[in-house]
């Protein structure tokens, strides 16, 4: 049931959801009108002194579910925020490697830069896929080249030990291969399917409340606003906890920099100082 209803959440267009929850909505507000013109036939006009305690409920219900859309709309928001940094940290990791990879030993050098080049163009499109065959495809990309760059590293190592920034370059590759990790565990995490789960019953039978509540044309009025109010928040909500679909999105403007930098920079770009240097006359 879980895993089913997160499926539909990340896989459903958010405007069949839009659909799905104002229709149950209006199911749950007319039951409600329809239980308060029953209620009040039996009453026969006269007036309950319950009445007067209607507002309260109808106070304590939206409270309530402002809060529920609140709490969930945080936890929502502190998952995007999580992936958008990963996108910076990454773009960074990738391009420290690049730069610091231009001070390898040849043939070494060129290889690296090419699979990071690679590595970076390869990020961006897994970034920017919803789960599928094409995406399945590119992972494995993905794992392929993390293992190509780390043979690589191991293939330059001898040559590499005896410079004082070898132990900061294994760091960064090291940094840069963990990001991945990260970046993935970022794009699956979700808010629980049952806080949506919750989110939604409640908000039907609010709806009843509301529909059972307020009465007459204006009353029909601000149901129909409070309606539209949470519901649009629930399905914001929605969308944000969406890593590629919908229309709120992580920007891949850091790693899309980055492939530009790389590409307006390839190897041969950082040797033109090295005819100018001074040799040092030995002692």
């Amino acid at each position: 049931m879980n895993a089913l209803l997160s499926h539909w959440l990340l896989a459903t267009p958010i405007w069949l959801i839009g659909i799905f929850l104002f229709a149950g909505m209006l199911a749950f507000a007319w039951l409600g009108i329809r239980l308060r013109r029953r209620r009040d036939r039996a009453a026969g006009g006269k007036i309950d002194k319950d009445d007067a305690q209607e507002g309260l409920i109808v106070s304590a219900v939206m409270g309530l579910l402002a809060l529920l859309v609140g709490f969930t709309f945080s936890l929502a928001l502190d998952r995007y925020d999580a992936r958008r940094m990963g996108v910076l940290e990454e773009a960074n990791t990738i391009g420290t490697t690049y730069l610091r990879s231009q001070m390898v030993d040849a043939p070494y050098r060129q290889r690296l830069s090419s699979m990071l080049s690679q590595y970076a163009d390869n990020r961006i499109a897994v970034a920017q896929l919803s789960p599928g065959p094409k995406l399945t495809e590119l992972l494995a990309r993905n794992d392929q080249l993390i293992t190509d760059l780390w043979t690589e590293t191991v293939a330059a190592w001898p040559s590499l030990k005896h410079y004082d920034f070898s132990s900061s370059y294994l760091d960064t590759m090291n940094a840069m291969i963990d990001m991945d990790a990260t970046r993935r565990a970022a794009r699956r995490a979700h808010v629980p399917a049952e806080v949506f789960l919750l989110l939604f019953i409640y908000q039907f039978v609010a709806a009843g409340v509301i529909g059972y509540v307020l009465v007459g044309e204006r009353g029909r009025q601000t149901a129909a606003f409070l309606f539209a109010l949470f519901g649009l928040s629930l399905l914001l909500v929605i969308d944000l906890d969406r890593p590629t679909d919908g229309g709120i999105i992580v920007s891949q403007q850091p790693m899309l920099d980055l492939q530009a930098m790389i590409r307006a920079n390839p190897p041969p770009t950082f040797d033109r100082f090295n005819g100018t240097r001074t040799a040092v006359p030995p002692d």
